[in-house]
């Protein structure tokens, strides 16, 4: 008999793990992985965004879904709060454009090795297993079932994370365990994703990274709902790279009523880019089209462009018309991409939807439905942009159920 066992050793379940502990109760963390923090490790590309350094009001306008859940769990435990957590654990922090945190030492590890340290000097105990059941008593959980064997607590949290990310252990074990006592879980999709396209370019551009670029992402009346400077990449199925990922979580509806456009010359206005194009035309005026743009564009993309823009690539240069210079120019300053879906949510960082917040009581993360079983982190329905929004999800709510189990 334990006062807590926490089903997940991931973000939510460590930083619960280590709150509890706190606070005099006994913990017992089951994760069916053999290191703790799998997907914690390898978040922000390995560096670990661990929140966002900015005000409350600001993480609540980057939750596009059930921010209102969220308020109670802030007031508890906010950036600052987590950022003085951290650095009290021994892990300089630093922030960057955007307010994003990090470790100074751009490790992942570093965040994670540090909770498993103070769980370690807290006597959490740690059980190397799948939870495959939850006990129910009168409408009160008792503990839970792993290995055909009973283990029980006075509390039970599930913190077990959504379904991105399979490879560490991020399958859905909370879903499940969720409905077996009545709970809703709401449509599960990928977000902060690639995407798909049906363009055929996208194949011939596979590999090739763009950086300083604006994408655009356009709902079907073609007005603009994110538009962000940054780096993407072409793949053999569409799109990917940081700007398509942050562009995905604004996608709430079906994918093929979204296009994105990308600015290939974001610091020069049209005007600019006009006189950047005549001044290059200028200097290969006796050569075709084809080998005109080399110093404007990435080479791989060039003949792309010329196939949009109806110029034959043959064309000699000083035949080309001042329409035809325009259109050009249109197509580089937005150059369309047509988007058919998301990638699986396996490749996923987010999973959108879960666990029903109206069967969740926001100020303690209780089930409305079985007492003494809790919630928190990704399994719940609510999710953010990018930025460190998702992660600071993860450890308020870890946070407020801990004060409450």
């Amino acid at each position: 008999m334990t006062d807590i066992i926490i089903i997940g050793g991931g973000a939510s379940g460590c930083m619960s793990a280590v709150v509890s502990a706190r606070l005099g109760k006994s913990v017992t963390v089951f994760e069916k992985n053999e290191k703790l923090g799998r997907k914690l490790r390898i978040t922000g590309k390995g560096r670990c965004n661990l929140t966002n350094n900015s005000p409350v009001e600001e993480h609540m306008k980057n939750i596009p879904v059930n921010a209102r859940f969220m308020y109670s769990a802030f007031s508890n435990f906010d950036s600052g709060d987590c950022m003085s957590f951290f650095e009290e654990l021994g892990v300089p922090l630093k922030t960057e454009r955007g307010n994003r945190v990090f470790p100074v030492s751009d490790r992942a590890d570093d965040i994670a090795d540090a909770l498993e340290k103070e769980m370690k000097n807290l006597g959490v105990k740690i059980i190397k297993k799948r939870v495959t059941g939850l006990i129910i008593e009168n409408g009160v959980c008792r503990g839970v079932i792993a290995d055909n064997k009973n283990f029980y607590a006075n509390s039970v949290l599930i913190a077990c994370g959504g379904k991105s990310y399979p490879a560490t252990g991020s399958t859905g074990d909370g879903y499940s365990l969720a409905k077996s006592v009545g709970h809703t879980v709401t449509p599960l999709k990928p977000s902060l994703v690639p995407l798909v396209s049906p363009d055929k370019f996208c194949t011939e551009l596979m590999g090739l990274s763009l950086k300083n670029i604006t994408l655009s992402l356009c709902d079907k009346n073609k007005k603009i709902i994110f538009s962000e400077l940054g780096e993407m990449l072409f793949t053999h199925f569409g799109i990917s790279g940081p700007l398509v990922l942050t562009a995905s979580s604004r996608i709430r509806d079906n994918p093929e009523n979204y296009s994105v456009y990308l600015d290939l010359k974001p610091a020069l206005s049209p005007e600019k880019l006009d006189l950047r194009i005549q001044r290059d035309f200028g200097e290969n005026l006796n050569r075709d089209f084809r080998n005109s743009l080399g110093k404007l564009l990435p080479a791989k993309i060039v003949p792309v462009i010329i196939g949009m823009s109806g110029i034959s690539p043959d064309k000699k240069v000083n035949s080309i018309t001042k329409r035809e210079r325009l259109k050009l120019g249109e197509i580089i300053k937005n150059f369309p991409v047509r988007i058919s879906g998301f990638r699986p949510i396996d490749e996923a960082v987010i999973t959108s939807g879960g666990v029903s917040v109206r069967e969740i009581e926001p100020k303690t993360m209780q089930s409305k439905i079985a007492k003494n079983l809790y919630f928190a982190g990704e399994v719940i329905d609510v999710d953010a942009y990018t930025g460190g929004f998702n992660l600071q999800i993860a450890f308020s709510t870890a946070y407020t159920a801990s004060m409450y189990m």
